[in-house]
């Protein structure tokens, strides 16, 4: 390393200060030093809480163990011994001095530089050395050129400080390279704005890259499209071949997706098996509209060709909600909402499809989405009932069971009718829990009407597919009624048609083990479906429940009379009981006794009940009394 000619003693100090404010360490100048007695005294006074004071102090006996020579050996020694690089320069900008890591740092020989302004260091992109002289201390971070034409970031400390002849000041650049550091804080950028599995943007990013896309279009008067993807019964992928599949499955429609987006799209994962792409330059909202539809359509056809995972072989669809700036919302906020509500409507109508947002039909998709949050509120609350239906034997009158009924009473709202609320509870797999409270609600109530009454009948239950579905259904079934002190006999649990024929094989199976533990096994809406006879006979059934709509029509409409006829004459012969639900009016109760369907229930026998006035009602007829002996007579 070259040297001005002279260095005094103050400067030496005062450069040695700087450099340790830098970051200089006291291991450095005892490999410079030695056993120095001064340059221990140094050392300890550079590593210690109060260098200033000590050389305030110390100052006069640093100075007489010095001499000039000396001074200007020992700066040259110091810097050529520290890690980080340093470049000092006159006051105008002349580099007088450069460090070995400086010269390895940028590519340069030590004596190439001397001589050069400042300016040559720093890169076309980073301020210049106009830019930092102003300030008599400044700390910051720029880009410094290398030899070969290279940039390389560093972190960098500029002081300035009086010269060695204490006229003109010295100028001291103490840097190092922080490229390390920049490539470990771009690894965390990207880990909180990219989605790690697919390495698309993740929830967060999107939407801000939504934001900047709103803000771009409304500064250039355009319209943009905003498609949120669904893969419709994902579960199902992972639930058969596992996470991992499930995972390399999302990853295979990702690539399927940016090879179908036109340029300038942008794609980022909601979570889940949830995507949002963004596609903006459009000059009207009626161009975004056409547009976005083409690109769902594609979309759609895409994914229904077959992925092949882990050697598996998958079908697949989606459903896509569309919403449009400005007209669906004019935040990022609004138009993903939006977004949502369509992609929702979508999937109602059966998925493999895409919707725009309509505010008109998006009503009721929004009421629906909103009964769906407090659905669950309300059953994690506790807030759903269970009412009774009697069922009648119309010969004599009497009571033989009740059909278990659940009731939800949302505040606020009233009743939530069992047709708004059922579909919600599967589509969530609530209804799962929903059953299970059921069965159990039931047999409570069942065990308190056994301590008091003779006969209490049997107690029929609503089950649904989903919980025909479930591992052990019959097991899960037979632990409530041993719990309880039950019977299973006392119980019959009733399915749809739809539900029958769904699997038959497994459906069968599960329905033989439950007819096996001794419950009764009833098909509600009889009548609607598509089972036929020979179907009925497979399955262990011990009810046929004929749907309410034949029913209603059945005194007016001779075809309707017909079809009950028929499914009672199939009972018959089939040893199979029938029940006529939705009986009315007396009108239909006589058609029902023409026909000889001798098992009612309905609203012409009362409300539904609470189990208190259903247990009411059954220990008055234990009594003697008949409460429907006018409308039998």
């Amino acid at each position: 390393m070259k040297s001005t000619p002279i260095v005094n003693k103050a400067f030496l100090v005062a450069v040695i200060l700087t450099i340790a404010a830098a970051g200089l360490t006291g291991a450095v100048l005892y490999a410079v030093f030695g056993v120095n007695l001064t340059a221990i005294a140094l050392i300890l006074a550079l590593l210690g809480a109060g260098v200033s004071g000590w050389i305030a102090t110390r100052r006069g006996a640093i100075f007489r163990s010095l001499s000039h020579e000396r001074a200007g050996v020992y700066l040259d020694e110091i810097l050529g011994h520290v890690t980080d690089a340093v470049v000092m320069s006159t006051s105008d900008g002349s580099i007088v001095r450069i460090n070995r890591s400086a010269s390895t740092l940028l590519g340069y020989d030590e004596k190439e530089l001397l001589g050069q302004p400042l300016n040559v260091l720093f890169s076309r992109s980073s301020e210049q050395f106009d830019g930092i002289s102003g300030d008599p201390k400044k700390v910051g971070e720029a880009s410094f050129q290398t030899r070969g034409g290279g940039e390389v970031p560093v972190s960098y400390t500029f002081s300035r400080i009086s010269g060695p002849n204490e006229s003109q000041p010295v100028l001291i650049i103490v840097f190092r390279n922080i490229e390390d550091r920049m490539q470990d804080e771009q690894r965390i950028r990207d880990f909180a704005q990219t989605d790690a599995l697919t390495k698309i943007p993740n929830r967060n990013q999107i939407h801000h890259l939504l934001r900047r896309a709103i803000a771009r279009a409304r500064r250039e008067q355009q319209a943009l499209a905003l498609l949120q993807l669904d893969i419709d019964r994902f579960k199902d992928i992972n639930d058969t071949y596992g996470h991992s599949a499930g995972d390399a499955t999302l990853e295979a429609v990702v690539e399927r997706l940016t090879g179908i987006l036109p340029d300038g799209a942008l794609i980022g994962r909601f979570a889940g098996d949830a995507f949002a792409i963004v596609v903006e330059g459009f000059a009207t909202g009626t161009q975004a509209h056409d547009n976005a539809a083409t690109i769902a359509r594609q979309i759609v056809n895409s994914l229904r060709e077959i992925f092949v995972i882990h050697g598996h072989h998958l079908h697949m669809t989606a459903s896509i909600g569309i919403a449009i700036y400005p007209e669906d919302g004019a935040r990022a906020m609004d138009l993903s909402r939006n977004g949502d509500l369509a992609l929702y409507d979508a999937k109602r109508r059966g998925g493999d499809d895409f919707s725009f947002y309509d505010p008109d039909t998006n009503d009721e998709v929004a009421k629906r989405l909103f009964l769906k949050s407090k659905l669950r509120q309300s059953f994690e609350n506790d807030e759903l009932l269970l009412y009774y239906q009697p069922r009648v034997d119309i010969r004599d009158g009497r009571i033989i069971g009740a059909e278990a009924l659940v009731r939800w009473e949302l505040p606020g709202q009233g009743i939530v009718l069992p047709s708004e609320f059922i579909p919600l509870a599967e589509e969530t797999k609530l209804i799962l829990q929903i059953g299970e409270w059921v069965l159990e609600r039931v047999c409570t109530d069942y065990r308190h009407l056994q301590k008091s009454l003779a006969i209490p009948g049997r107690i029929s239950a609503n089950l649904s597919l989903l919980q025909l579905r479930q591992p052990d259904f019959a097991g899960r079934v037979a632990n409530i009624c041993r719990k309880n002190g039950v019977s299973p006999s006392c119980l019959e649990l009733e399915i749809t048609e739809t539900t029958l024929m769904d699997d038959s094989g497994r459906t069968i199976k599960v329905l033989r083990e439950l007819h096996d533990l001794g419950l009764h096994l009833a098909i509600d809406d009889f009548g609607t479906g598509y089972s036929s006879l020979s179907a009925v006979q497979q399955f262990p059934i011990n009810t046929l429940k004929i749907d309410r709509s034949f029913v209603f029509n059945a005194a007016m409409d001779s075809d309707d009379a017909a079809i009950i006829a028929a499914i009672i004459e199939m009972g018959r012969k089939l040893n199979i009981d029938v029940v006529a639900e939705g009986v009315e009016s007396e009108q239909q109760l006589a058609v029902m006794r023409k026909l000889n369907c001798n098992l009612v229930q309905g609203l012409l026998f009362g409300e539904p009940m609470t189990a208190a006035a259903f247990h009411e009602l059954l220990s008055a007829q234990q009594r003697g009394a008949n409460m429907y002996e006018a409308l039998i007579a």
